[in-house]
């Protein structure tokens, strides 16, 4: 019995001990912060866009309503004297992002892309609709004197996208990297339209009037860690809503586009803060 009190005593004093350690241990540090990379980039691309309907409406200051089907658009890359004018003058891209550097490789991107939609003039298309109270449903010729339209200044794309990264080689020293990179994502048309309806000219203003979504694919170079140069292919459906014309006077239509991008930039590196 004796032998037996003194084992739970000694055993009771070691199991104190051990509670006492292990409540002063301090516990470990968790490091905290930003260990990912910010990145900026800038770019110019050329442009394709599939065939639009497009409807214009005025039934306040105008009295028509009528579409235009499968009309033909295209870019305007204004590359005419690239170095003798401002670098926003051509069709161009900035973007701005975050990648986490975490294990799924993901990133977030803000972009603005200045692309330029001109309708071709002078092209027959059927028109179906009114105009001063006379319907039409025919093939007709469609000069600038009757109806041009152009987002020229341009047909822009505010997005917001998520970013995959896919590593494919680096060198040993982490200087030199190469990975794709895939985009997703959406935001609005800020266009400043240029047009002229039946004689009646109207040039802006920048408005909000639509939305787009969009996806890419990109080959994403970095080398000596702080610089990258990325080649891109984007495909993105533009839906407007609210085109702005001449007084009361709207147009609406939707598209797709498919930009070629080359693009250079930087990054910008953090580390882990304890």
């Amino acid at each position: 019995m004796r032998f037996l009190i003194i084992s739970l005593f000694l055993g009771l004093s070691f199991t104190q001990s051990l509670y006492a350690q292990l409540e002063v241990a301090p516990a470990p540090k968790t490091k905290k912060g930003l260990h990912g990379t910010f990145f900026f980039n800038w770019g110019y691309h050329r442009d394709l866009y599939t065939n639009s309907t497009i409807r214009f409406l005025d039934r306040q200051t105008g009295n028509y309503d009528f579409t235009f089907y499968h009309a033909r658009a295209k870019d305007q890359p204004d590359w005419n004297n690239f170095f003798k004018t401002a670098p926003t003058v051509p069709q161009y891209q900035v973007s701005a992002g975050y990648f986490f550097n975490d294990k799924h490789d993901l990133g977030i991107e803000i972009s603005w892309n200045h692309l330029k939609y001109v309708v071709r003039d002078n092209q027959v298309l059927h028109m179906k609709g009114w105009i001063d109270d006379q319907y039409y449903d025919r093939d007709t010729l469609v000069t600038p004197e009757f109806v041009h339209l152009e987002h020229t200044n341009g047909n822009n794309y505010l997005m917001i996208s998520l970013l995959k990264r896919y590593v494919l080689a680096s060198s040993k020293n982490n200087k030199h990297k190469l990975s794709a990179v895939a985009r997703l994502g959406g935001g609005a048309l800020v266009p400043k339209t240029d047009s002229y309806i039946m004689g009646k000219h109207n040039d802006g203003p920048f408005r909000f009037s639509g939305w787009v979504v969009g996806t890419g694919a990109a080959i994403h170079y970095d080398f000596f860690q702080y610089f990258f140069l990325e080649p891109c292919i984007k495909e993105s459906f533009a839906k407007y809503t609210d085109v702005k014309l001449y007084e009361r006077g709207r147009a609406q239509h939707h598209f797709f586009s498919t930009q070629f991008i080359l693009s250079a930039g930087f990054n910008i590196p953090t580390r882990r803060q304890s």
